[in-house]
């Protein structure tokens, strides 16, 4: 039986359905992404829940989206946080549930949000695809198919995945991605959560055959705190230059622009969060945006064959 996501003052409002013919905000620099036919995806991971990954998910998006960026928020958490927080609710409208299922084309499942955003949404009923996944060939490739035919009208994916790293859903975001990006929140046992993490993605890789670049966004952090400061400092030790400068700091707007269905940038964009998500994607767009991909800091998955080879003749 099909459920409802709860209705509330903004998740009830209308949405409209994406129109193809609809005009889109562009920036040089997304021409000149289009013209290469590079769409960046991003799927937003860790292994546990509340380290401030949809939050990071919509408020990236939105900060993108205010450069001038064409972006697409794929909710693929069946909880449908990112859904809500977006001011969205599926009712009798398609779903990511439904793509990923072949009973619904992406283009009907899109919706416009609020800070000129779009949305696939989602809703309870995803929870059903972990077991059908089972019974279908290439479960994983499913999203991937679907984002292809919408390539040419977005330059930034960003994939809110659900709150554990293994899995059909998050599997199949991390076919899709062209990075994932670990999402660690700078409090009690942050760094063994994301170490748990990246064994679980580079188990998924493994089985997927294929390697992906990591890279890795500190969030919920209170610099008035000690310890705060103290993992910061841990998790650049760790991680390296696979992490980005940027840190999000906790924020009272971070917790209102969810319960009011509007990205932080919409809802006060003089505000430090809206400054810090700001700071956070000029720099993704500055490493990860060029056509050009750098070499990755930070891999998970499968190896290419001749560093396996190599490693062989080292062992003798």
């Amino acid at each position: 039986m099909r459920t409802t996501l709860g209705a509330s003052p903004t998740a009830t409002r209308p949405r409209r359905t994406m129109s193809t013919s609809r005009p889109r905000r562009t920036s040089g620099r997304s021409m000149g992404h289009l013209a290469q036919g590079r769409m960046q995806v991003l799927a937003l991971v860790n292994q546990k829940g509340g380290c401030g990954k949809t939050t990071t998910a919509v408020n990236l998006a939105g900060a993108l989206a205010a450069r001038g960026e064409r972006v697409l928020v794929v909710d693929l958490d069946p909880q449908a946080h990112a859904t809500m927080a977006l001011g969205c609710a599926v009712i009798d409208e398609p779903s990511v549930a439904e793509v990923l299922q072949d009973e619904a084309f992406i283009e009907q499942a899109i919706q416009s949000c609020p800070g000129d955003l779009e949305l696939l949404p989602s809703h309870p009923r995803l929870s059903e695809f972990e077991e059908a996944a089972e019974r279908l060939i290439h479960p994983d490739q499913r999203l991937k198919v679907s984002l292809d035919a919408v390539r040419d009208r977005y330059d930034w994916v960003i994939v809110d995945c659900p709150p554990r790293a293994e899995g059909a859903l998050c599997a199949n975001a991390l076919f899709a991605s062209t990075c994932a990006m670990l999402v660690v929140e700078t409090g009690a046992f942050a760094l063994q959560g994301a170490l748990q993490a990246l064994r679980v993605l580079d188990e998924v890789g493994e089985g997927q055959g294929r390697s992906y670049e990591i890279r890795v966004v500190g969030t919920l952090f209170d610099r008035r705190t000690r310890f705060a400061r103290e993992l910061l400092v841990a998790l650049h030790a760790r991680f390296g230059e696979a992490m980005f400068d940027t840190v999000i700091r906790t924020s009272v707007r971070l917790r209102e622009a969810p319960a009011v269905g509007l990205p932080v940038q919409v809802l006060d964009p003089s505000c430090r969060a809206t400054a810090d998500f700001a700071a956070l994607a000029e720099e993704i767009v500055s490493t990860l945006g060029s056509v050009e991909q750098p070499r990755a800091l930070l891999q998970a998955g499968a190896r290419p064959q001749n560093e396996e080879h190599e490693e062989s003749l080292a062992r003798g």
